[in-house]
C-alpha cells in the first residue's frame, strides 16, 4: 500500500500519478477561488463558502498526511520546498479556528494567509513536463543566486545615499510646513523619488529641498539600470554554461544538474 500510494502521489511518470497531480491542480485553483470570494464583504454565500473551505482544508490535510507516510525519506520530505508549502496550506485554517475564538476579528486576516496555496499550482511544471520552462526557470535561479553579493553591496550603497539625501532634505524643509516632519519621514520620501515612483503626498517647497529632489531624480534613472544589468550578464553567463547541462532528474535524490551524456547521478552516484 506504501508503494503504491507513493508511485500515485509522488511519480509524475505514471498514468495514475500524473491523474492525481491534475486533480490536485484543480482542487488548489478552486480552493484559491474560495479564499478570493470570502475576501469580498456581502457576497451572500459566507457559510457556503465556509463550509467549502472546511472541505478543502480536510483534503489538503490528509494529502499531506499521505505524503508523510509513503514518502521514502518523510523528514526529507517534510522539510523540503514543496513539503513546507503544503503544510502551510493548511495551517492558516486551523490557526483561524483556534484564534478566531479568542480574537475574532483577526480571523479573515489568518484565514488570507491560505492563498500561499497559490505556489502549490508550480507542480504543474512537472506534470506537464514543460522542460524548456524548467530550463529558464533553473538560469532564472542561478543568476539570481550569483548576482546575490553585487546586488547586496549595490542595495546597500543606495541605502546609504537615501538616508543622506534624506536627511538632508529634512534640513532644509522640516520648518516650511511642506510635510518632512521627521527624518524617517524624509528618508521615506527619498525611496520614493529615487525609485521615480513619485507618489506626491509629500514633496519639497524650499529651493535648496527642490535641487536636491532634482539631483536625486536624475540618480533614480541610473540606478535603475545597475540592478538589470547585473543580473542581465549573469543570465547570459548562465545561458551559456546551460548547455553542458541536463535536467534529467536521479531517481533517488532528485538531483537534475548532470553533465551532458552523463550516466551515474553527480550526487548520489545511482545511475540515471
Amino acid at each position: 500500500m506504501k508503494e503504491k500510494l507513493n508511485e500515485i502521489i509522488f511519480r509524475v511518470d505514471t498514468p495514475n500519478g500524473k491523474l492525481f497531480d491534475v486533480i490536485l491542480l484543480w482542487v488548489i485553483l478552486l480552493s484559491v477561488g474560495i479564499v478570493f470570494l470570502e475576501s469580498v464583504d456581502g457576497n451572500g454565500f459566507e457559510n457556503e463558502l465556509r463550509i467549502a473551505e472546511y472541505v478543502f482544508t480536510a483534503i489538503f490535510t490528509i494529502e499531506y498526511l499521505l505524503r508523510l507516510y509513503s514518502a521514502k525519506k518523510p523528514l526529507g520530505y517534510a522539510f523540503s520546498f514543496f513539503g513546507v508549502i503544503d503544510l502551510l496550506s493548511v495551517l492558516p485554517t486551523f490557526a483561524a479556528l483556534i484564534i478566531g475564538k479568542f480574537f475574532p476579528e483577526s480571523f479573515s486576516v489568518i484565514a488570507t494567509i491560505r492563498v500561499i496555496r497559490v505556489v502549490r499550482l508550480l507542480r504543474i511544471f512537472e506534470v506537464l513536463k514543460l522542460g524548456k520552462f524548467k530550463i529558464e526557470a533553473n538560469i532564472l535561479t542561478e543568476s539570481l543566486k550569483n548576482s546575490k553579493r553585487k546586488i547586496i553591496v549595490f542595495m546597500s550603497t543606495v541605502a546609504v545615499l537615501v538616508t543622506i539625501l534624506g536627511s538632508m532634505v529634512y534640513i532644509f524643509e522640516h520648518d516650511q510646513g511642506s510635510g518632512f516632519t521627521n527624518i524617517p519621514q524624509s528618508i521615506y520620501w527619498a525611496i520614493v523619488t529615487v525609485t521615480t515612483v513619485g507618489y506626491g503626498d509629500i514633496t519639497p517647497v524650499s529651493t535648496i529641498g527642490k535641487t536636491i529632489a532634482s539631483c536625486i531624480m536624475l540618480i533614480g534613472y541610473a540606478i535603475i539600470a545597475v540592478p538589470t544589468g547585473i543580473i542581465s550578464a549573469e543570465m547570459v553567463k548562465e545561458s551559456e554554461n546551460s548547455g553542458s547541462k541536463n535536467l534529467k532528474a536521479c531517481g533517488s535524490c532528485n538531483e537534475e544538474k548532470h553533465a551532458s551524456g552523463a550516466v551515474y547521478c553527480n550526487k548520489c552516484g545511482k545511475a540515471l
